[in-house]
C-alpha cells in the first residue's frame, strides 16, 4: 500500500513509462530523454534487478558462429542475414559508445567455434563454406572475417575436438558492470527506475495509457514502451515471442587457465569463456526446446548434467576444478531472428524478441523502441 506522497512524487504525471529495467528498456529512457529534457520518464521492473537475461547473459559481445549464419543462411537471404549481422555490431557500437569501453570491460580478444570428433563431416562442410561468409561479410569488416585454426586446438588444452575456426571481430564484456553502467547513465538523466513493481496488464484511455498492478496502484501514463522480452506473452500472447531460458555454470579460480576468447559449439547451442581465470559455461537448450519454453528460473538437472560433463570431458579435461555458482536467464525467441519493433495501438509501443543476442542488439533496439513515437 502507497502513500499519498509516494503517488505524488513516483507514480503521477508520468509521460513515457517503460516496462522492463534491461538493455532495452534502459537504452529506450536513454533515448527518450535525449529529445524530452524536461518529461518525467519512469521505469518499471518487476524485480530487485532485471529480470530477464540482461544482467545474467554470459557477456558475449558476438554476431553469429560461422554454423549459426549457415543454418540462417538456410531460412534467409543472403541480404537478411547480412543485415542482421549490421545490426549487431551496430547494437555493439551503441552499447560501447553509451556506456565506454573501459566501463564494461569490453576486450575484442576474438572468438572460436569448436567442433568435436564427432562432428568431423560438419567442421569441413562449414571450412568449404567460409569463402562464401568471408564473402558475404567483407563489406562490413574490409577484411576476412573467418579462419580455420586448428593449429591451436593442443595449446586449448580440450579433448575429443577436431576442428577450430577463429573469429577475428568478436568480443566480450562484464555483463554486470554492463548494467550497472546504464543503471548509472539513466539516473543521472534523471530516469526513475522503480524495482519491485510488476505491471501485470495496461489499459488503453483516451488520451493515456493505464497501468494496473495488481494491487490498489493504478498508474497513468501518456506513452507506453514494453521491453519486457521473453516474458511479452503476459502483454501479447498471439505474438510471435516466446520465453528461452539459458542455463550456466561457472567455477571457482582455476590456476593456470590459457582459455583466451569466446568460443561457440554447436551452432551456438553452447557457449564458454573465461572470466577472471574461471570458465564460464551455458547452453544445452537445444536438449529441450519445450522444456526450456518458461519463465521459470529454475535449473533443469538434465541440462546441468550435459553442461557438466562437457566442461569434464571436453573443455577442462586435465584440470582439477569445482563449481562456484549455477544460474538462468530467460531470452526472448520466435520463428524469426528479426526482432519486433512496433507500435501496438495509440500511444504503445514494444521492442522485443532479441533472439538470444541482447548484448549484440539490446542498445539499439531500445534506441529504434524510443523513436517509434516519431513514426
Amino acid at each position: 500500500m502507497y502513500s499519498f506522497w509516494e503517488r505524488e512524487e513516483w507514480f503521477t504525471n508520468i509521460d513515457f513509462a517503460v516496462i522492463g529495467s534491461g538493455i532495452v528498456g534502459l537504452n529506450c529512457a536513454i533515448e527518450l530523454r535525449k529529445n524530452h529534457p524536461n518529461a518525467k520518464i519512469v521505469i518499471f521492473e518487476k524485480g530487485p534487478l532485471p529480470s530477464g537475461a540482461s544482467s545474467k547473459n554470459a557477456g558475449f559481445a558476438c554476431f553469429g558462429s560461422p554454423t549459426e549464419l549457415i543454418s540462417d543462411l538456410q531460412r534467409m537471404s543472403h541480404e537478411e542475414v547480412f543485415n542482421l549481422v549490421e545490426l549487431r555490431l551496430q547494437g555493439l557500437e551503441k552499447l560501447k559508445e553509451t556506456c565506454g569501453k573501459v566501463n564494461i570491460d569490453y576486450q575484442q580478444n576474438g572468438s572460436y567455434e569448436v567442433f568435436q570428433n564427432k562432428d568431423k563431416e560438419k567442421f569441413q562442410k562449414t571450412v568449404d563454406y567460409l569463402s562464401e561468409l568471408n564473402k558475404l561479410l567483407f563489406p562490413i569488416f574490409n577484411k576476412n572475417c573467418f579462419t580455420e585454426a586448428n593449429d591451436n586446438i593442443s595449446n586449448l588444452g580440450f579433448k575429443d575436438v577436431s576442428g577450430l575456426i577463429f573469429n577475428h571481430f568478436e568480443g566480450q564484456i562484464d555483463t554486470g558492470k554492463m548494467i550497472r553502467k546504464l543503471i548509472s547513465v539513466a539516473q543521472h538523466q534523471n530516469i526513475e527506475i522503480i524495482n519491485g513493481c510488476s505491471i501485470s496488464n495496461y489499459i488503453i484511455d483516451d488520451k493515456s495509457v493505464l497501468l494496473n498492478t495488481g494491487s490498489n496502484l493504478h498508474i497513468k501514463c501518456s506513452k507506453l514502451f514494453i521491453a519486457t522480452n521473453g516474458f511479452a506473452k503476459k502483454f501479447f500472447p498471439n505474438m510471435d515471442c516466446k520465453p528461452a531460458r539459458a542455463q550456466v555454470l561457472i567455477t571457482h579460480p582455476i590456476k593456470n587457465l590459457h582459455l583466451n576468447g569466446t568460443f561457440h559449439l554447436d551452432e551456438g547451442y553452447y557457449y564458454f569463456r573465461n572470466i577472471n581465470n574461471r570458465i564460464l559455461l551455458g547452453g544445452g537448450r537445444n536438449l529441450d526446446f519445450k522444456g526450456e519454453e518458461t519463465t521459470a528460473n529454475e535449473l533443469s538437472a538434465m541440462i546441468q548434467t550435459n553442461l557438466d560433463n562437457l566442461l569434464k570431458e571436453v573443455i577442462l579435461p586435465n584440470n582439477n576444478y569445482s563449481i562456484d555458482m549455477r544460474w538462468t536467464g530467460i531470452m526472448g525467441v520466435g520463428n524469426t531472428k528479426k526482432p519486433i519493433l512496433q507500435k501496438i495501438e495509440n500511444n504503445v509501443f514494444c521492442g522485443i524478441r532479441l533472439g538470444g543476442m541482447g548484448v549484440a542488439i539490446g542498445s539499439i533496439i531500445g534506441e529504434k523502441l524510443a523513436r517509434l513515437l516519431n513514426d
